[in-house]
């Protein structure tokens, strides 16, 4: 996994070779775009975001959003993801995060760009346990053994530098105590965070944050934003606060849970930011929603958490995509007005224009296929070997993507929206 740097020239960027795989995929030909009138034509270009060698495209947008799932040890797919994209110097506006995305983006914000990789390096190398399968052994069945027993390894003695056991057992704890209520002690993960992450950068706002919790009375879901507020290690242990195995963490005299039991995507939250902005917005997702029929129980319970914490990008989209639509109508309706019929109708006029909008949106999804030997507690498996497979995966599918540039180009449609399913679309 040892960086390469990309070699640049003026026109083009020489993509690093993918880890352990050089196969180089050719171009997608360019989809056709249908006609649009003018007056729905996205917004001019944005001449002074610089765009990396041979990626103009992502100077087209005023933000470049990554988007990070939850997933728990599966995040270092998202490590990976973001190592390939800073190689060829796409360096996000905006990181939003649940759960383990919400640490993955914290230690990306928390950095100054060019030790990002590095720190997340450092912290998945941390949090992960250096076993290994036997050379001798091979086979996805002895792999999904290994796994078996690493998963087991992690929830009997926990993960250094993430979370403890509690002792003695929480159902031996006072009642009415936070340690009554979780199987685990998440300090070391604060201890972790404020070594790696820098949250003097992060409030500086340098690169914006927002990560996603439910307050566990009310069952609503807040993003802790340093956009608008002060951002401290709570923030981010609280969208990773998974019940029963971590406890709630208390902000402001309230109590948060993990962000995924309501949402495991914050991407409806960066969408609907305003006010509305051209976004290019890198989707990284950790659960597929598409999978196969189980044909055993042990599959049933790896099958329904994926369902579960999948993002469900194609519905919130189609939805998005609607309103998109629907706002690029007022827009072009308002501009048929004439000037002295809106002064004449100022109310209705200035009730309107907020909802006229023709900024365009692309979403670049890449979503985590597991492996064949991979189960339930894939998620919880925190060997080293694995987190090297993952990060890899991510690497590897993100050069891949990088590879179809076209993709990247400004939406022509007429609702301005653009969802590329990585997997889907590519013919690799």
């Amino acid at each position: 996994m040892a960086k390469r740097p990309a070699k640049t020239t003026k026109k083009e960027v020489i993509l690093p070779a993918l880890a352990s795989d050089t196969h180089q995929p050719p171009p997608l030909p360019p989809a056709a775009l249908p006609e649009i009138p003018a007056d729905l034509l996205p917004p001019p270009l944005l001449p002074d975001r610089p765009a990396p060698p041979g990626y103009e495209f992502v100077g087209h947008y005023a933000r470049t959003a990554l988007v990070l799932q939850g997933g728990g040890a599966l995040g270092a797919y998202q490590a990976g993801a973001y190592e390939a994209l800073a190689e060829v110097g796409i360096h996000p506006d905006w990181v939003a995060g649940i759960s383990i995305g919400s640490i993955n983006s914290s230690i990306i914000a928390g950095n100054a760009p060019e030790h990002r990789v590095s720190k997340l390096k450092q912290f998945w190398e941390r949090v992960t346990t250096p076993i290994e399968m036997p050379s001798m052994a091979r086979g996805d069945d002895l792999r999904s053994w290994f796994n078996a027993f690493s998963a087991a390894t992690s929830v009997m003695r926990g993960q250094a530098g993430f979370f403890k056991p509690r002792f003695p057992n929480p159902w031996l704890q006072p009642r009415g105590t936070i340690e009554a209520i979780s199987y685990y002690d998440t300090s070391p993960l604060k201890s972790t965070l404020e070594e790696l992450v820098d949250f003097d950068r992060i409030n500086a706002r340098e690169t914006r944050l927002a990560v996603g919790a439910v307050n566990v009375r009310s069952g609503n879901f807040s993003y802790f934003d340093n956009h608008y507020r002060k951002i401290r290690p709570e923030h981010i242990m609280a969208s990773g606060a998974l019940p029963p195995g971590f406890p709630p963490v208390e902000i402001d005299g309230q109590h948060y849970w993990d962000g995924g039991l309501v949402s495991n995507t914050p991407l409806t939250y960066v969408l609907d930011d305003l006010p509305r902005i051209s976004t290019l917005a890198f989707q990284v997702d950790l659960f597929s929603a598409q999978g196969e029929l189980p044909n055993e129980m042990a599959q049933v319970a790896e099958r329904q958490k994926d369902i579960i914490y999948s993002s469900r990008t194609r519905a919130n989209t189609d939805i998005f995509r609607r309103q998109q639509r629907m706002r690029a109508a007022i827009r072009y309706l308002m501009e048929k007005i004439p000037a002295e019929e809106r002064q004449n109708d100022r109310v209705i006029a200035e009730l309107i224009a907020p909802h006229a909008c023709s900024t365009v949106f692309n979403i670049v999804q890449l979503i985590y296929r597991q492996k064949i030997y991979e189960n339930d507690s894939k998620d919880y498996e925190f060997s080293r070997q694995s987190m090297q497979d993952h990060w890899r995966t991510g690497y590897n599918d993100t050069v891949r993507t990088l590879r179809h540039p076209h993709w990247l180009e400004p939406p022509q449609s007429i609702d301005g929206v653009t969802v590329h399913d990585v997997h889907r679309d590519a013919k690799d």
